[in-house]
C-alpha cells in the first residue's frame, strides 16, 4: 500500500502577549491508501488542530513552526494560500462536526456540489449535475434527483451530514479529514454514517483521518489508532492492540472508561485531574501528574515513541519492560 499522508515532527504554536504557546509538539504519523486512522484523546489534546494544519486552515495567529506535511510525495505545509486552495477539495476532502458550517444556506445543495465538481474536475455543468446526483445517491439520500434542488435547511441533521460527505468526496480526493463527523447525530444515524464512510473509502481507495473522542466509533471504523495527549502522540498501534492491550497509562485510562457488556464492574476507570493548559505543560512526560504509575524519570525526561509490544508508546514503562 502507498502512503498518502506523512506527518513528520509537526509542531504548531500560537504567539500570545504572554509568550509563545506550543499547541502541537513533534507529531508524527502516516496514513496509507484505503486506510482509516483514528486520532483520539480528550478535548484540547490537539486532534482537531492536527487536522486543521493538514488542511491548511489554522486559525491565525496559529502557525506551523516545525516539521513537514507530505501528501502523495508532495510537501504541502510550505504552499501558498492559493496553491493550498487548489489542493483542498481536489486532493483533500474535509468533513466537519457541524454540517451547517460546511454548507452555504443561500445556495441549493446541487449548486454547491456542481460548483465544487466543476472547480476541480474538467466536467461541463450538466455532467457535474449528473455526478452530483450520483454522489447524493451513493451517500444514501433518497429521491436524489428531487432533493438536489433543496436548500440545506430542508434536510435533517443526518441528511445534511450525508450532503457534506458527498461534497468532501466530489472531486475524488486522496485524503479525507473527518473531524468528529458523527458527534451531532443520534446513535442510529452515527452507525449509518460510519458504515457509509468505510464503504466509500474502500471503493475510492482514499486515506481517512478520523478525529474523534468516541472509542466506539474508532473500534467500529479505524484500522489504526493515534492517541494524543497535550499536543503529543503518546501511542500508535492497530485498533485491536490499542483497545485490548494499551501500553500507555493514558490509553489504558481511556479504554477503562468505556462500559463493556461482557464485563460487569461496579465502577468505570477514572483518570484523575484534567488536561494541562498550554501555558502550564509539565516537564518530562506531560501525563505524569495524572499517572498512577509515575516514576522519577517521568518528571524529568520526556519520552519519545518507543516499541511497546506490537504498538509504539511514549512511556518510560516500555523501556523498563525491554530492560
Amino acid at each position: 500500500m502507498s502512503q498518502v499522508l506523512q506527518i513528520r515532527q509537526l509542531s504548531v504554536e500560537f504567539p500570545t502577549r504572554r509568550g509563545v504557546l506550543k499547541a502541537l509538539d513533534d507529531v508524527s504519523f502516516s496514513i496509507e491508501a484505503g486506510e482509516v486512522v483514528g486520532v483520539v484523546g480528550e478535548s484540547g489534546a490537539g486532534k482537531s488542530l492536527t487536522g486543521a494544519a493538514i488542511i491548511g486552515l489554522l486559525e491565525p495567529p496559529g502557525r506551523v513552526c516545525g516539521g513537514e506535511i507530505w501528501l502523495e510525495g508532495q510537501r504541502i505545509d510550505l504552499l501558498s494560500d492559493d496553491e493550498m486552495r487548489r489542493i483542498r477539495g481536489r486532493k483533500i476532502g474535509a468533513i466537519f462536526q457541524d454540517p451547517l458550517t460546511s454548507l452555504n444556506p443561500l445556495y441549493t445543495v446541487g449548486q454547491q456540489l456542481v460548483e465544487t465538481i466543476t472547480t476541480h474536475l474538467s466536467l461541463t455543468a450538466s455532467q457535474a449535475r449528473t455526478r452530483a446526483i450520483e454522489l447524493l445517491e451513493a451517500t444514501g439520500i433518497p429521491a436524489a434527483k428531487e432533493r438536489i434542488d433543496h436548500y440545506p435547511h430542508q434536510f435533517s441533521g443526518g441528511m445534511r451530514q450525508r450532503v457534506v460527505i458527498a461534497l468532501a468526496l466530489a472531486a475524488e480526493p486522496k485524503l479525507i479529514v473527518a473531524d468528529e463527523p458523527t458527534t451531532a447525530l443520534d446513535v442510529s444515524i452515527q452507525a449509518q454514517i460510519i458504515e457509509l464512510l468505510k464503504r466509500l473509502c474502500k471503493e475510492q481507495g482514499a486515506a481517512v483521518m478520523l478525529i474523534t473522542h468516541d472509542m466506539g466509533v474508532i473500534a467500529e471504523t479505524a484500522n489504526r489508532v493515534v492517541v494524543m495527549y497535550a499536543g503529543r502522540v503518546v501511542e500508535i498501534g492497530s485498533v485491536r492492540d490499542v483497545i485490548h492491550d494499551p501500553r500507555h497509562p493514558y490509553t489504558a485510562g481511556l479504554m477503562g472508561s468505556i462500559p463493556s457488556i461482557a464485563h460487569t464492574a461496579d465502577r468505570l476507570v477514572q483518570i484523575d485531574g484534567s488536561m494541562p493548559r498550554l501555558n502550564a505543560i509539565p516537564t518530562g512526560c506531560a501525563f505524569h501528574p495524572r499517572c498512577d504509575k509515575v516514576m522519577d524519570v517521568c518528571k524529568q525526561e520526556r519520552p519519545d515513541l518507543m516499541a511497546a509490544g506490537r504498538s509504539q508508546a511514549a512511556c518510560w514503562l516500555c523501556k523498563k519492560e525491554v530492560a
